[in-house]
């Protein structure tokens, strides 16, 4: 017997659908013996009905080979448009493009930024230019490709900054003393005459959304600072101070389960002396000073983060394993084989916001 279909997998407002375009069915031949007392006469009947036996059953594979592609085609339309990661973000997974096929392989499109978890995306039959995936890396036998450009990092860090999440209240540090006045009564009297024995505290805020650009073998961030520096008071907090700063780190990517983790280092910062109520600021006890915070607060505290990453495009049931990772030009690369580790019937991947003009993660998936 020889059983033979033809497929096709379109975009539809932003999802999968898949369709049979050809299916057919041809039994060379057709045995049937019947056993028993009666069995030479209805025997007869059998041999007699062959022909009409073997096109019933050829027509049943071959619907049933339909019945199977529709089943498919609901669970494909049913995935879900976004990924939810928190309370503020979820990625746009929505289908931008018609898939491409090679002799090897599907490659789709996804939108990939990221919006406000409380938004929807919407349908469209908007189709775009072609775009083109990175050539392959690492071993040929690798079953996924995901690339994701630099404008997907750069909306999160948009959007976590348009919620206000990009700053941090320091009150403690390594050296707890520093953040009493009495450690400066020397070094910046003013403050001290003016708040004697006070605690304080540091109010470190992004100014702007953290910039990331991605190069061959690099990731490299800039961030631009407000640390203003709060005296407590009996019952008030009273800036008196604040420093500029403009901070750049490098890192790379890592695979943890599902996610894209990360994690940088400091690599340099300048600042300046924003204003101040307790007079000038002796340069080198500013640049000692921020140097410890960056390194032992902000650098940690940004890692912490990193290191809980955020979801890639993966169906769920399935879990990424060996994974290999490339920075390029504008994108980083996941190359890795998968795992099945639960049933298809279960729902797939939680994948929100305007379709972008451009895909920015794109999906491949050798066959």
């Amino acid at each position: 017997m020889d059983v033979g279909v033809s497929m096709g997998l379109k975009n539809k407002n932003g999802s999968l659908k898949l369709f049979v375009m050809e299916c057919g069915c041809y039994m060379k031949d057709l045995d049937i013996t019947l056993n028993g007392g009666s069995s030479w006469f209805y025997q007869g009947f059998i041999d007699a009905f062959s022909n009409h036996i073997r096109s019933s059953v050829e027509n049943a594979i071959a619907n049933k080979i339909v019945e199977g592609a529709s089943k498919l085609d609901l669970f494909l339309g049913g995935l879900p448009k976004e990924i939810y990661v928190d309370r503020v973000a979820a990625m746009n997974v929505t289908f931008i493009n018609d898939p491409r096929f090679s002799s090897s392989s599907v490659e789709f499109d996804i939108d990939g930024l990221f919006i406000p978890s409380d938004k929807t995306a919407p349908q469209s039959d908007m189709h775009f230019g072609d775009t083109k995936l990175a050539p392959p890396l690492g071993s040929s036998s690798n079953m996924l490709w995901i690339s994701l450009d630099e404008d997907v990092f750069n909306s999160v860090s948009a959007l976590y900054f348009k919620a206000g999440l990009l700053q941090h209240m320091v009150d403690k540090v390594p050296d707890q003393f520093l953040l009493n006045t009495a450690s400066w009564r020397f070094l910046i009297p003013r403050l001290y005459r003016k708040y004697p024995n006070k605690d304080m505290l540091l109010n470190i805020s992004a100014i702007s959304p953290p910039s990331v650009r991605i190069n061959v073998g690099r990731i490299d961030t800039t961030v631009d600072l407000d640390v203003t520096v709060i005296v407590l008071g009996s019952d008030d907090k009273v800036p008196v101070a604040c420093i500029s700063l403009s901070v750049a780190v490098s890192g790379h990517a890592s695979v943890s389960g599902n996610n894209l983790v990360g994690k940088v280092e400091l690599n340099y910062f300048s600042f300046d002396l924003k204003w101040s109520d307790i007079g000038k600021l002796h340069t080198g006890i500013v640049q000692s000073l921020m140097r410890i915070i960056l390194k032992n607060l902000f650098v940690p505290y940004v890692n912490s983060y990193l290191g809980q990453g955020f979801p890639l495009p993966i169906i769920k049931g399935f879990v990424i394993r060996d994974a290999y990772i490339l920075t390029s030009y504008s994108s980083i690369i996941v190359s890795s084989d998968v795992s099945f580790i639960e049933p298809m019937n279960r729902s797939g991947i939680a994948v929100v916001g305007p379709v972008s003009k451009d895909p920015v993660v794109t999906m491949k998936q050798l066959v």
